[in-house]
């Protein structure tokens, strides 16, 4: 289900209504409708969404970029004294993943905050602190961080969409009482049916981080919101992770330039939705650097957990359970709230072997606690999402499965991913005509689809 064009339809149905009957009222919680005005569009980055993206840029200054570039004391963001090489940033050529890269770059660089007041943020403007790959989005091109666009299936009208079809069940199932307690508010010759309720849902989450406050929210019980929750779930586990045919393929692609970068090569041929005009150049694709920082989907964070084979995610939401269990681990608004943030770590230690530390501290200076670059040659690699550590050692294979900190040795972590491209099976599950027999079962694909893959017929 598109949510913004179910949001868009009960909008136009309420707004058809009252103009047709002007004389006819809601009442009770329902009031405000009589003059209500859908103000939204589609596409654009919020302006809290651009403070959220300003955020995260100051906190990746803080929480990296401090120690990367041995921060002086006061130093409160980025300075272009600290330049050896410009960071490149990548972005994706949609409006609103663009906007996210420029107003994560004002938090991490701090133009509008530097000692010196300068209103026209020359230093940011003139291109001397950073440069910026956008990387086309909307057609057939390559592309990792809007990989579906490369990947045919994807834009079938059942493979691509497994998800949104399995929504109708559940929303069926959960929003009865709500759809009936609406009602009871409705004028005559207005009524309410489930997926009218589910916009009010959908329209309370986007208004929230649109105008950051909405009238809708407080209609539905918190089991309701319990079950709005798991709609998503559903959704994204059955459109891009272990539930839909073309998952892993979807994450492939970026999940090989990590590992690219990782190892410090070059891609010089593509075998998925890798742009590798882009991806073989030190000016697109350059390596050794401190820290990368891309800009992309929400689903693509999703698509590359499942291409790794991070089965702690390999858990399908229940099609009929509700209120759904608070125990679930692929729960969406937890993985990619609005700012999402995947991150890969790469950690030096002296010790092959170190002690895990499991409380949280602060560091106020990179050799605080025993780091000496010269002497860290024990590579790890630790992976957060948002700011929770994942459970790295849930890859399937068990070559991460050493440690329960959230550390897995970096030769360790290549090899977990040897067979990914494999498992994805690029081509076939992206370009291949098949048919799925019974597409809206909830089975699980594990990601992936090949001929002997059941209930599948081929042309």
């Amino acid at each position: 289900m598109e949510d913004g064009e179910n949001d868009e339809n009960f909008a136009s149905k309420l707004k058809n209504f009252t103009s047709a009957n002007p004389n006819a009222s809601f009442t009770g919680p329902l009031a405000f409708l009589n003059s209500y005005e859908y103000v939204m569009t589609e596409s654009f980055l919020t302006g809290i969404g651009a403070s959220t993206e300003f955020q995260s840029g100051v906190k990746f200054w803080n929480r990296y970029g401090r120690t990367l570039y041995n921060a002086s004391v006061g130093q409160v963001a980025f300075n272009a004294s600290d330049l050896g090489a410009k960071p490149v940033l990548r972005t994706t050529s949609q409006s609103r993943i663009e906007n996210s890269q420029i107003s994560w770059a004002l938090g991490f660089f701090g133009p509008s905050f530097e000692l010196m007041p300068d209103p026209s943020l020359s230093s940011f403007v003139n291109g001397s602190l950073y440069d910026v790959v956008i990387i086309p989005e909307g057609g057939t091109e390559n592309n990792t961080l809007a990989s579906y666009d490369s990947c045919f299936n994807d834009n079938d009208p059942e493979i691509g969409y497994l998800g949104d079809y399995d929504l109708y069940p559940y929303i069926a199932n959960y929003l009865p009482a709500a759809t009936a307690r609406m009602q009871q508010y409705a004028p005559k010759g207005f009524t309410f049916n489930t997926n009218d309720t589910y916009a009010m849902q959908s329209i309370c989450a986007y208004e929230t981080n649109y105008l950051g406050t909405s009238d809708f929210c407080s209609l539905f019980t918190e089991d309701e919101w319990k079950g709005f929750e798991n709609t998503l779930d559903i959704e994204y586990y059955f459109d891009y992770s272990f539930g839909n045919p073309t998952g892993r393929a979807q994450g492939i692609g970026y999940l090989q330039e990590l590992l690219a970068r990782l190892e410090e090569q070059y891609i010089m041929s593509s075998n998925s939705s890798v742009n590798s005009t882009l991806d073989d150049n030190a000016a697109d694709f350059p390596l050794g650097r401190p820290f990368y920082v891309d800009f992309s989907h929400d689903d693509i964070i999703v698509s590359v957990l499942t291409a790794m084979s991070l089965d702690y995610f390999r858990e399908a939401p229940s099609l009929t359970q509700y209120p759904p269990d608070p125990e679930r681990h692929f729960i969406l608004s937890s993985m990619t709230p609005f700012g999402g943030r995947l991150i890969t770590e790469v950690i030096g230690c002296a010790d092959a072997d170190p002690k895990p530390v499991h409380n949280q501290r602060t560091q106020y200076y990179p050799t605080q606690y025993g780091y000496d670059p010269s002497n860290a040659s024990n590579k790890f690699v630790r992976m957060r999402l948002n700011n929770g550590i994942l459970p790295i050692e849930t890859i399937r294979g068990g070559a991460c499965s050493h440690r329960t900190d959230g550390l897995c040795k970096l030769e360790s972590f290549l090899a977990s991913q040897t067979n990914a491209y494999a498992q994805s099976n690029y081509d076939y599950a992206c370009f291949a005509n098949y048919t799925l027999l019974d597409p809206f079962n909830g089975y699980d694909y594990d990601g992936t689809i090949n001929e002997s893959t059941p209930g599948i017929s081929h042309a």
